[in-house]
C-alpha cells in the first residue's frame, strides 16, 4: 500500500482489523492495535521517534500525529502514545504526547510535547494542551490553555467506550464494502 510507508528501515506494524483510509498515510515507526481506524487525509510520521497507538482507537479526518526527535536536553525526544479506545476528532494535531484510555480528543484541538491526558477525559474542540501539562481522569477540558470545566458525567463516561466502538463498526464496513 501507498499510503503505508517505510522510514529508515521501520516499517508501520499493523495489528487485526486495522482500517486506513488509503488518503491516509502512516510512515516509519509507527504501531496502530488491533481495530485502530485511520481516516482519509489523516498523518501519522513516526520518523525521529515512535507512534503507538492502542487497540480501537480512532483517528479521525485531516488529524495530524508527529513526534519530536532527541537531543541534548531530551535524549529520548518526544514519543506518541495513545491509549485503547481513544477518539481523536476531526483535523486534531498530537505532538509528541501521551494520551489515556477513553479518551475523545475534540475537533480541532492540539496536544503538545509531553502533555499528559489521563485516563477517561474530554478535551473540547479547539482546545489547546500546552507542553507538558497533565490532565487529570474524570474530567472536561476546555479552552486555550485548557482547563478543568466539570467533571464527566456517567453518561459521557459511557459516551467514550461507545464513541470507540461506532468507529470500529465503520471501519469494519468500509473494509468490508458495505
Amino acid at each position: 500500500m501507498d499510503n503505508i510507508r517505510p522510514f529508515r528501515n521501520h516499517l508501520p506494524q499493523l495489528g487485526a482489523d486495522v482500517y486506513t483510509d488509503p488518503a491516509a498515510v502512516v510512515i516509519g515507526c509507527v504501531e496502530l492495535g488491533d481495530g485502530v481506524s485511520v481516516w482519509p487525509f489523516a498523518v501519522l510520521r513516526g520518523d525521529v521517534n515512535f507512534i503507538r497507538v492502542g487497540a480501537r482507537s480512532n483517528i479521525q479526518d485531516g488529524s495530524v500525529l508527529h513526534v519530536s526527535g532527541a537531543s541534548a536536553a531530551k535524549p529520548g525526544g518526544s514519543p506518541l502514545v495513545l491509549g485503547e479506545d481513544v477518539t481523536v476528532g476531526h483535523r486534531a494535531v498530537l505532538h509528541g504526547c501521551t494520551v489515556g484510555n477513553r479518551v475523545l480528543i475534540g475537533m480541532g484541538a492540539i496536544v503538545l510535547d509531553d502533555a499528559v491526558i489521563e485516563d477517561e477525559v474530554i478535551l473540547g474542540a479547539g482546545s489547546l494542551v500546552p507542553p507538558r501539562k497533565r490532565l487529570d481522569s474524570g474530567f472536561l477540558y476546555t479552552g486555550s490553555p485548557a482547563q478543568a470545566a466539570r467533571p464527566l458525567t456517567d453518561a459521557e463516561r459511557t459516551f467514550l467506550q461507545r464513541s470507540a466502538q461506532t468507529y470500529l463498526e465503520t471501519a469494519r464496513a468500509y473494509r468490508e464494502g458495505v
